[in-house]
């Protein structure tokens, strides 16, 4: 079973990652089932309106649970369904695993007075239940470590190279270079960076988001495309020359993958995000003059893009995410209070765990 927050019809990493991971899962043999807020009354998130947040969402959740008796148990995120999938856990001693997507110390910080620390904080304690926290990248796990984090483990990201592949480049008739943003059009993305830097030929934006009409009015001079999905989206990235990913906060950027695979080489800044996944005057550029990693990507070979994006097959990134998973069981209430007054006495050891590996298992 995994819980999360984000869902479909979301459009975002977070989302096309648990999707992939879904899919790659029911190929190994798996049964998945997937909560989400489709399941429950939600409303919209507040600066996010496609986000849907569930209200009061436990005892239907733990109903879900209960019937469904998973073998193993991830939550993905740390919102409404992701604080009660930990709730019910830990009352009903449950062993489960989660994962870090998304740099929230950094986001509520570009939109509110909250103190990283006090984010942080936050976050160890949600993560910090859980057997293991999965990462995707090297440096968001030395940063999580530096903050606290202890039980971390490692589940990188893929990318779809059926999808995302070179297409002609004339599916753009439009003045070239062509430089290229994909993603939301929101605040912690950095996108003004992008807009606002010196470039001889064509800015587009793909995407969508809260911010695009003060964007689209104070830099009228790039083309705005709007949410592009599947092969019309790999067809518009492809007809790029250089994909900009302005971001300074991203954990990982499942946009720098696809487009190299598409063979468009990646400009961004050194920061955690890019330094795991562009391999800087070879796959991309990485500076902090956003405008000359630009210039400078356009030199990259874009076949060595491609070929080095054919080594992160969403196969091998779901094997990993298979290999942290926990087995797990509810446990009957006597029995879990047995075990809470063997723990207060310190008489009971920890159990130690297997990893989940059985030709068919329900998750």
């Amino acid at each position: 079973m995994i819980v999360t927050d984000a869902w479909f019809p979301q459009t975002n990493g977070v989302v096309s990652t648990l999707a992939q991971t879904v899919a790659w899962l029911g190929r190994f043999g798996h049964e998945v089932r997937i909560i989400n807020p489709r399941d429950f009354h939600n409303v919209a998130c507040p600066t996010y309106p496609e986000i849907r947040l569930s209200i009061l969402p436990y005892r239907r959740l733990q109903r879900s649970i209960l019937s469904y008796s998973p073998q193993a148990l991830h939550i993905a995120t740390e919102g409404p369904l992701g604080l009660s999938a930990r709730r019910f856990c830990l009352r009903h001693g449950m062993r489960f695993t989660t994962s870090y997507h998304t740099q929230f110390p950094q986001y509520l910080r570009a939109r509110f007075p909250v103190p990283i620390s006090a984010s942080y904080r936050a976050l160890r304690w949600f993560h910090g239940a859980a057997e293991r926290c999965m990462v995707s990248t090297a440096s968001v796990g030395h940063d999580l470590a530096a903050h606290g984090f202890k039980n971390l483990a490692a589940w990188r990201r893929g990318v779809d190279t059926e999808i995302f592949k070179p297409y002609p480049k004339g599916f753009l008739a439009l003045p070239r270079p062509i430089a290229a943003y994909v993603g939301r059009i929101a605040v912690e993305k950095n996108i003004e960076a992008f807009l606002k830097m010196d470039w001889a030929g064509t800015k587009i934006v793909i995407g969508d988001g809260p911010e695009r009409p003060r964007l689209e009015k104070q830099f009228s001079g790039a083309v705005y495309l709007g949410y592009r999905f599947g092969e019309d989206l790999a067809k518009h990235l492809a007809a790029a020359d250089v994909m900009v990913f302005p971001s300074r906060t991203d954990t990982f950027g499942l946009v720098n993958l696809e487009a190299m695979a598409c063979g468009v080489p990646v400009a961004a800044y050194p920061v955690t995000g890019p330094i795991d996944v562009v391999e800087d005057g070879v796959t991309g550029a990485l500076d902090l003059d956003l405008a000359a990693a630009a210039r400078r990507a356009l030199t990259v070979d874009p076949k060595v893009c491609r070929e080095r994006a054919l080594k992160s097959g969403w196969e091998v990134c779901s094997r990993e995410f298979e290999g942290n998973l926990e087995r797990c069981e509810i446990l009957p209430q006597p029995k879990l209070i047995l075990a809470s007054r063997l723990v207060r006495e310190s008489a009971l050891d920890s159990a130690s765990s297997s990893s989940i590996r059985p030709s068919r298992t329900r998750l």
